[in-house]
C-alpha cells in the first residue's frame, strides 16, 4: 500500500506549522484537509421516528430535577434509587438511542441497577452517605472505571481492554453514593488527534448532537457529557479539560460547569494530554449542583503529585459559600476577545455585564493581557511534548490485553484501521507529537516556562493584582456552529488559553439565548479561588436565571 492511500491526510513531515500555532484553545481545527468525502454523513441525518422539537420533556417527571429535590423525593419516599436509575436509562434509549439521537452516551453501566438497589438498602438501613448518595451521574469517556465499562477517549484503539482501577475521582463518588449511570461521548482524544477534527464525534460513538439544535456542536472535547446533563440524560456530569473543553460544551448546552485548579482534582486514571494543563470538573444545570460535585471530586491522591499544593486549599463543601449577594461589592475585569465583537454575542455580553453590574459590581475595563498568539506558541509546543510521554504512562497503567503501549502503537492502529478512524480527518497531532522527545525535547523547558510567564506572572496575576479584582469575566465562546465532519470546526476565538495554560480555576454559566443557542458568560481567578468564583457565578445565576432547557430543533431559526 502507498503512503499516499494508507495516510491520506498527511504524515507529520507535510503539517503546516502556521496551522498548529493558529490552534485555539480546545485544540479545535481552523484550516481544511483534503480527502474528505463529498456525501452527506449518516450522523447528520435526523431520524424519522423523531418528533420535533420538545420531544419527551412533558412526559419526563425528573425533568430539570436539581440534586436537592431529588433528596427530597427520596426522604418523601416517592422514588427508589432503582427507580431514578430506570428512568434515566429509559430517557438514554428515548432522547439519546433515538428520537433526536443524541449520541451523549457512548456506554451505559451493566451494573447500575445493582448498584442502586445497594444504596436503597443502605438507605433503608438508615444509612445514608451524602448529598450524593443515589445521584446518576455520567462520566467522559477518559475517566476510568474498574468494571465492565470501557474507557476509551471515543476510540476504537481501547476496546476490548479496561482499567485496572479506578480514577481517584471515581473512588470519591462511590465513597459519596453516586451511582456511576456510564459513560459519555466525546471529541475523540480530546480532540488532541487531528488538526481539522470534528468536535463531538468519534469513531467508537459517532457525532454528538447539541440538544437545543441538532444539526450544531455540542462542543468539545467533553461533547456528551454537555449534551447529555442539559438534556436530563442524567442528573449531574464529569467532563475534562486540557485548553477549553469544559468551558465550551458548557456554554453551547447551556450549562454550569467548573474548570478546576490543576490540582484540586486528581487526574489519576484519567486519559491524559497534558501534565501541567489537564483536569477533570463537574457539569450541571445549577451552581448549587456543580458546587455540591465539586466538593466531592477534592482530595489529595499519592498516584497524582499535583493534587499535594492541594492540601488546606481545598474544600469538600462548597455549598455552604455560595452568596446570592456576592457580586455587591466585588471588582471585576472584563475580558474582551475577538468574539465580543460577533452581532450575535455582543449584545448577549452587554446584557450580562450589566446584570453584573446592577448586582453591585464594579467593572473595570481595557485589561492587558499578553499577546494570545504568543501565549500559543508556546503551548503548542509543552502539549505536544506532554502528550507523548503521559499517553505512554497511561497506557502502562492498563490491563494486559492491552495491546497499545505508546502513542506510535496509536498512531499504527490508526493506520490500519484508517476506514474508521480515519474517515473524516486524520492524525496530525499524533504525529506531531510522536516525533517529539517528550519532555527531553530541547524547547520544552523553555516553552514551559514562557508559558507561565506569560499566562501567569505578566498575565493573571499582574491583571488581578494591578486593578484589584475578585475575578475576571468574559463570553465562554461564541453560538454553537454547524457541526461539519467534510470541513472541521470552526475557529471558536475564545480566551481560555490565559486561564487554562496557568492552571487556574474557572466557572461558566448560561447567559443567554440567542436564535435557540445558549451563551455562556465564565469567571476565572487565582489558583484556589472556585469557592469564590462558584459564589459570582451563584449571584450571577440568581440574578439572570438565564438556563433554558433544550427543546430539540433540527435546525437554526433566525427569526426565533
Amino acid at each position: 500500500m502507498s503512503t499516499d492511500e494508507r495516510e491520506p491526510h498527511g504524515t507529520a513531515a507535510h503539517i503546516d506549522r502556521r496551522r498548529f500555532l493558529q490552534s485555539v484553545g480546545a485544540m479545535g481545527a481552523v484550516g481544511v484537509f483534503g480527502g474528505r468525502s463529498s456525501r452527506v454523513p449518516d450522523e447528520f441525518l435526523v431520524p424519522r421516528s423523531f418528533q420535533g422539537p420538545g420531544t419527551g420533556q412533558s412526559s419526563f417527571v425528573l425533568h430539570e430535577m436539581s440534586v436537592s429535590a431529588l433528596q427530597r423525593a427520596y426522604a418523601e419516599k416517592r422514588y427508589s434509587t432503582e427507580e431514578v436509575v430506570d428512568l434515566y436509562l429509559k430517557r438514554i434509549d428515548q432522547v439519546d438511542r433515538a428520537g433526536p439521537m443524541l449520541r451523549a452516551v457512548i456506554e451505559t453501566n451493566p451494573d447500575a441497577h445493582a448498584i442502586a438497589r445497594e444504596l436503597d438498602k443502605e438507605r433503608a438501613a438508615g444509612r445514608i452517605r451524602g448529598p450524593l448518595h443515589g445521584v446518576p451521574i455520567l462520566l467522559k469517556d477518559v475517566i476510568d472505571t474498574a468494571d465492565r465499562m470501557h474507557t476509551t477517549a471515543g476510540s476504537l484503539a481501547l476496546l476490548g481492554s479496561f482499567a485496572r482501577r479506578d480514577a481517584f475521582i471515581v473512588e470519591r463518588l462511590r465513597a459519596a453514593g453516586a451511582v456511576i449511570l456510564g459513560k459519555t461521548n466525546m471529541s475523540e482524544w480530546s480532540n488532541c488527534r487531528s488538526t481539522n477534527g470534528t468536535s463531538g464525534w468519534s469513531a467508537r460513538g459517532g457525532l454528538t448532537r447539541n440538544p437545543y439544535v441538532l444539526d450544531r456542536t455540542a462542543g468539545g472535547s467533553s461533547s456528551g457529557t454537555g449534551a447529555a446533563v442539559s438534556a436530563n440524560l442524567t442528573m449531574l456530569g464529569i467532563g475534562a479539560e486540557t485548553d477549553g473543553s469544559i468551558e465550551y460544551p458548557a456554554s453551547a448546552n447551556g450549562l454550569v460547569a467548573v474548570k478546576p485548579t490543576v490540582g484540586l482534582c486528581s487526574r489519576s486514571g484519567v486519559i491524559p494530554i497534558s501534565f501541567s494543563q489537564d483536569t477533570p470538573g463537574p457539569f450541571a444545570r445549577t451552581v448549587h449542583d456543580a458546587a455540591l460535585l465539586l466538593g466531592a471530586l477534592t482530595g489529595v491522591d499519592g498516584r497524582d503529585p499535583a493534587t499535594d499544593a492541594s492540601q488546606r486549599r481545598s474544600m469538600t463543601d462548597y455549598v455552604s459559600t455560595l452568596d446570592a449577594g456576592a457580586l455587591k461589592g466585588a471588582r471585576i475585569g472584563v475580558l474582551r476577545v475577538p468574539l465580543d465583537e460577533m452581532t450575535s454575542v455582543a449584545p448577549a455580553f452587554a446584557t450580562a455585564l450589566e446584570a453584573i453590574k446592577s448586582a453591585g459590581a464594579t467593572l473595570v475595563e481595557d485589561l492587558s493581557l499578553p499577546p494570545l498568539d504568543e501565549l500559543r506558541r508556546a503551548e503548542v509546543l509543552v502539549l505536544l511534548c506532554e502528550f507523548k510521554d503521559a499517553i505512554r504512562e497511561y497506557l502502562g497503567t492498563r490491563g494486559p490485553e492491552e495491546r497499545h503501549r505508546s502513542l506510535a502503537d496509536l498512531i499504527r492502529f490508526n493506520n490500519e484501521n484508517a476506514e474508521e478512524e480515519l474517515r473524516w480527518f486524520g492524525q496530525e497531532w499524533f504525529e506531531a507529537a510522536e516525533v517529539t522527545t517528550g519532555m527531553a525535547t530541547p524547547d520544552y523547558h523553555r516553552a514551559l516556562a514562557m508559558c507561565r510567564q506569560f499566562s501567569r506572572t505578566n498575565g493573571i496575576d499582574k491583571t488581578i493584582a494591578d486593578h484589584q479584582l475578585d475575578a475576571i469575566v468574559s463570553m465562554a465562546a461564541g453560538p454553537a456552529f454547524s457541526s461539519d465532519l467534510l470541513n472541521g470546526d470552526h475557529a471558536m476565538l475564545t480566551g481560555s488559553s490565559y486561564i487554562a495554560v496557568a492552571g487556574y480555576p474557572r466557572v461558566t454559566v448560561p447567559a443567554a439565548l440567542v436564535s435557540g443557542l445558549p451563551l455562556g458568560i465564565s469567571f476565572a481567578g487565582l489558583a484556589w479561588t472556585e469557592a469564590r468564583l462558584l459564589s459570582l457565578a451563584y449571584a450571577f445565576e440568581q440574578a439572570t436565571h438565564a438556563r433554558v432547557a433544550p427543546r430539540f430543533f433540527p435546525t437554526a431559526n433566525f427569526d426565533r
